[in-house]
């Protein structure tokens, strides 16, 4: 018999840990090749890894709830076969094999430290958000540094940039020592006390909960999206322009072109691509609004990256991103919206495939909403949001003269941060929008 191990495997660029979220198999069972044997969780996917060998799962390096990085080992499967080498080769092996069973659990032992010490950041009375926690654990910032940390921001919690801030001046040597230097609980906490005592008062509202009332806990996922629009509001100084835009011929177009597109394609011809495409067009027109903010400095994204809001049947929100959405033409947008909406829904994206968003798009008109005023997805400085579309009377100019007749209409609502996009910006984003709509070449083929 012969023992292979099971790594954690590469889930894309930007990925270099995740959570085990559950185990699949037990130490003693069965496993076939490609049978998934545990869960896994990044910021915002999850998924499965799935073994390599037919076999038997003798080891669980990992225990749930514990972070793992790309490419270390989570378990040992025992497989059929023999090593071939000579007696000579395999005492050889051996001392390989210990060696590197010893450095395997060198790195368990580590990791696991590792996630002691970020579980320990929850025994804390102050609120770490996930980013908080995840850099702090990157940087080894132990528990003692994050608590001294003077927080900016809402309640004094410690915000990206004061932990980034505090990472920074720990490399150039300008952290005081008494900052620096782990102090018992009680020496620590009784200033912070008294200070907070002497601010405005927190008012926390008490929460009755009847005997009849059922009391349901939050899923990983939606714990992580209330933690990320809560920091996003904290960020952001949101402000919204809205326009109306008459989209009859795009209606008109869709109308005529989708049964051919269905037949031909496989797949159903939606508004959502129409609108990607015009939204990627504006960016080109506008890159100012392309942009995150990092401090007191602006980067200017040179790839556009549209995110594309997507509800979940569990009702959370995940957010693929279609890469360089500028360079498709509409055939391979539709295509893309299409194959990222299913596997969103599917639970089938990979991790990779939610990160690196520049600009975000939100359908709220699937249900039915006319607008609405959408949390901006950090570090990002706009979001769109795409309100139902209306049968509406409306008034035509004509050379002849105006006439009320029956259009199509929608909304499209702009949130954008004002720390560094102006209303001109942000409204002429929408209106230029509306010009690209309304001016829709009805001609074009897909």
């Amino acid at each position: 018999m012969a023992k292979k191990e099971l790594k954690l495997p590469k889930m894309g660029e930007s990925v270099a840990e995740a959570t085990i979220t559950s185990w699949l198999k037990e130490v003693g069972d069965t496993i076939e090749a490609d049978e998934a044997v545990l869960e896994i969780a990044t910021d915002k996917v999850d998924s499965e890894v799935p073994s390599e060998y037919d076999g038997v799962l003798v080891e669980k390096l990992f225990d749930v709830d514990d972070v793992v990085k790309v490419g270390e080992v989570v378990a040992i499967i025992e497989v059929d076969g023999e090593d071939d080498s000579s007696d000579d080769d395999s005492q050889a092996d051996s001392q390989e094999a210990q060696e590197a069973a010893s450095v395997v659990e060198e790195s368990v032992n580590q990791a696991k430290s590792t996630t002691v010490t970020e579980s320990n950041y929850s025994d804390s009375s102050r609120f770490y958000s996930p980013l908080v926690k995840n850099i702090a654990e990157k940087e080894n910032i132990s528990f003692d540094e994050l608590e001294a940390i003077q927080g900016t921001g809402m309640d004094e919690r410690v915000t990206k940039d004061d932990i980034l801030a505090y990472v920074k001046d720990k490399k150039e040597g300008k952290t005081s020592s008494q900052q620096a230097e782990p102090k018992p609980a009680s020496e620590e906490k009784a200033p912070v006390t008294k200070e907070k005592s002497q601010s405005v008062p927190k008012v926390s509202t008490p929460v009755n909960i009847n005997a009849e009332d059922e009391v349901i806990e939050m899923s990983r996922m939606g714990k992580l999206v209330s933690s990320h629009m809560i920091a996003s509001t904290q960020t952001s100084a949101h402000v919204q322009s809205f326009i109306e835009v008459d989209v009859t011929d795009v209606w008109n177009w869709r109308n005529k072109h989708k049964n051919e597109f269905q037949k031909r394609e496989g797949e159903k011809l939606t508004f959502t691509p129409i609108f990607m495409e015009v939204v990627a067009k504006t960016i080109k027109d506008f890159p100012k609004i392309n942009i995150s903010v990092d401090g007191d400095r602006i980067v200017m994204k040179k790839h556009i990256n549209l995110g594309m809001a997507a509800a979940l049947p569990d009702g959370n929100l995940i957010v693929p991103v279609i890469r360089d959405a500028d360079q498709l033409n509409l055939l391979g947008m539709a295509k893309k919206v299409n194959d990222l909406a299913a596997r969103a829904r599917d639970g089938k994206l990979k991790p990779d495939e939610t990160q690196g968003g520049t600009y975000t798009v939100t359908n709220v008109g699937t249900f039915g909403s006319v607008m609405g005023t959408p949390i901006i997805n950090q570090p990002q400085v706009g979001i769109l949001a795409l309100g139902a579309i209306r049968k509406v009377p409306a008034v035509i100019e004509t050379p002849e003269g105006d006439f009320i007749g029956i259009r199509y209409k929608m909304f499209l609502s702009h949130s954008y941060d004002h720390r560094v996009v102006n209303g001109a910006l942000g409204g002429q984003f929408i209106q230029r929008m509306k010009e690209y709509i309304e001016s829709f070449d009805t001609e074009r083929s897909i």
